[in-house]
């Protein structure tokens, strides 16, 4: 077998992915317990201090389309441009 059809066998075992034997299931540990018991931080994105919350909502569409016109980050602008309007309100 050449190396570019080698390169194709997913899923089958070789020197640099062994097969999972029960034994290394056995001694195997969170990844949370693994990075703590090192005193590493957990790779990643950090949790936020005050986390987004998931929504559905329905908008006009020449408002999404003039936040994406700016482009990357409009979801961000849209929620600093509500907060805004917020903070305007509760000042008023």
């Amino acid at each position: 077998m050449d190396d570019q059809n080698e390169k194709r066998r997913y899923g089958v075992p070789d020197d640099e992915n062994p097969e999972l034997t029960e034994d290394a299931i056995r001694r195997s540990i969170p990844a949370k317990q693994f990075f703590a018991e090192r005193g590493l931080p957990m790779p990643g994105r950090p949790k936020a201090e005050t986390p987004k919350v998931a929504v559905s909502l329905r908008l006009d569409q020449d408002v999404v389309d003039g936040f994406k016109a700016d482009g990357p980050g409009w979801q961000t602008r849209m929620n600093a441009a509500l907060a805004e309007s917020l903070r305007q309100k509760k000042s008023a």
